[in-house]
């Protein structure tokens, strides 16, 4: 029998406490979700697959804004709300940029957001983006899946930022809040339309002091812009609210807005059916990384692409033929 590695547990233990709701345990369970050793991917798979019987019950928020906008003390501040609002536990994701340079991540969401850490009902767990696209981590599917078993009933999902690749976000939660920020002379860019498409809400952050009579402007100028998009299949129309987390203000309605939605999308039934789509998503997704993952350890893939770069760093041959040529010998692509 091949002895676990050290600070390992059995598999049991892993999933008997994650069931009682034990943070330390989830904690340790998300690190082997997050980890590339084959050993604990093989641990983290056969734990999964345990708890898959008591997941999809919670409430999946995704949130995401430009630098800038003040993501975490809205997240903190708005958690603090809602576990106040609902007596709910709440699990908060964090995902933090990782250095394409040094490989490493700040991680300092636990710091940024004390209180709400501290707060016996929420758990926090920074994660490094690594390589995905759009800053959202690799893993983050596995991590939502560990907090639902443990027990968290809504889950805020925070990305790093703006960009295409954060329909990745919408893809995995039942509700897109994107925030913004007003007076930036951005307001009406046609950079955001594809992400305010996405958007369930609109949250216009910092809307105090000089700057809120800015936040109402650009919510008047926001809320015209939206008209013009085409509504949702459910009929739900996007909208847009103001607010100060410094200040508590406007968070609540924010909440309010976000059960409105929720009660509507489950009278019409387009709850369970996005579930059941991003689930096909799940899949292809899983399948497309596996393949990946199988190809590259491959050691005739690990020659031919050797040999491939060695030719394109030389000139003799251009990426896109010197590509066709390693999938040709590998798998007979022609």
């Amino acid at each position: 029998m091949v002895p676990f590695p050290k600070g390992r547990l059995e598999p049991e233990q892993y999933i008997e406490g994650i069931l009682q709701g034990n943070v330390v345990i989830l904690s340790k369970a998300i690190t082997l979700v997050e980890s590339s050793l084959e050993y604990d991917k093989k641990l983290s798979k056969k734990i999964l697959e345990q708890l898959l019987p008591y997941t999809g019950n919670s409430i999946r928020l995704g949130i995401t804004g430009v630098p800038g906008v003040g993501k975490s003390t809205f997240i903190e501040n708005f958690g603090l709300e809602v576990i106040k609002k609902t007596s709910k536990k709440i699990a908060i994701l964090a995902i933090d940029p990782t250095s394409q340079k040094t490989k490493g991540s700040i991680l300092g969401d636990k710091t940024r957001m004390e209180r709400l850490a501290l707060h016996p009902n929420a758990y926090i767990r920074p994660s490094p983006a690594g390589h995905s696209l759009g800053g959202t981590a690799q893993k983050t599917r596995e991590t939502l899946l560990l907090c639902e078993a443990a027990g968290f009933e809504i889950i805020f999902i925070e990305t790093v930022g703006v960009g295409q690749s954060e329909t990745l976000v919408s893809e995995m939660t039942d509700f897109f809040l994107l925030l913004m920020l007003a007076g930036a002379g951005d307001e009406l860019q046609g950079i955001k339309k594809g992400i305010m498409e996405m958007a369930d809400m609109l949250v216009i952050t910092k809307a105090d002091g000089e700057n809120k009579h800015k936040a109402l402007v650009a919510k008047t100028e926001y809320e015209g812009a939206l008209h013009l998009f085409r509504p949702s299949e459910m009929g739900w129309q996007v909208p847009v609210q103001t607010c100060s987390a410094l200040q508590n203000e406007g968070l609540s309605k924010v909440w309010e807005r976000i059960e409105e939605y929720f009660k509507i999308s489950k009278e019409k039934g387009f709850f369970d059916k996005k579930r059941k789509e991003q689930q096909l998503t799940w899949l292809n997704e899983t399948i497309k990384n596996e393949l990946l993952e199988y190809f590259y350890k491959q050691d005739a893939v690990k020659q031919a692409l050797e040999n491939a770069k060695n030719a394109v760093n030389e000139g003799k041959k251009d990426a896109i033929h010197a590509a066709q040529e390693v999938l040709e010998k590998i798998i007979h692509f022609k």
